[in-house]
């Protein structure tokens, strides 16, 4: 980029990138799978799911606050000259740097409704709603301070807490197109 500046990708939208491919085939993983009665039967199989889909949902939205709290307390200011991603290009950059480790996810989800009927797809949706629910968490934190929380695009190969990510920067609420948490801003 020009003077110094760099491509910087809203932080919630990362983490809310990952919902929808997690929470669509998850649920369709658990439909198939219900039909399917499994070693176990459909009853057991559901009710596994169910607990899987908490324990997940619960999981994925409490890993790494610590990370994503302290980063955001050490945020700095973005530059003038730094170019702020759109909401859409985030999300098609995550969803295609991952499509075969989702399809994978989606395919083993699938083939555990042979043993347990539904529940591999419910904990596919159950990590896809954990994302949801940390994805809420960081637009609160967002709302509260009246800051978007943003990362420089070329750290986000292991996600927007990774190794790489030394740093976030912070912009005033209305950057962006979109709303703190990530959501497509209401026009």
């Amino acid at each position: 980029m020009a003077r110094g500046g760099q491509a910087l990708a809203r932080v919630a939208v990362v983490v809310r990138a990952g919902v929808a491919p997690l929470w669509w085939p998850g649920l369709l993983a658990a439909g198939l799978g219900a039909l399917v009665p499994g070693l176990t039967g459909r009853r057991i199989g559901l009710l596994a799911g169910a607990a899987l889909f908490l324990v997940t949902a619960a999981a994925v939205a409490l890993a790494r606050r610590a990370r994503y709290t302290r980063l955001a307390a050490e945020a700095t200011r973005a530059a003038r000259a730094d170019f702020l991603q759109d909401r859409a290009v985030t999300a098609r950059a995550w969803r295609r740097s991952r499509r075969w480790w989702l399809l994978g996810a989606f395919l083993a989800a699938l083939g555990l409704s042979f043993v347990l009927p539904g529940a591999g797809g419910l904990w596919l949706a159950g990590a896809g709603a954990g994302l949801w629910l940390k994805a809420v968490w960081l637009g609160r934190w967002e709302h509260r301070r009246e800051t978007l929380l943003w990362v420089r695009t070329d750290w986000l190969a292991k996600g927007p807490v990774g190794r790489p990510v030394r740093a976030y920067r912070t912009t005033g609420i209305a950057a962006g197109d979109a709303a703190p948490g990530g959501a497509r801003r209401r026009r």
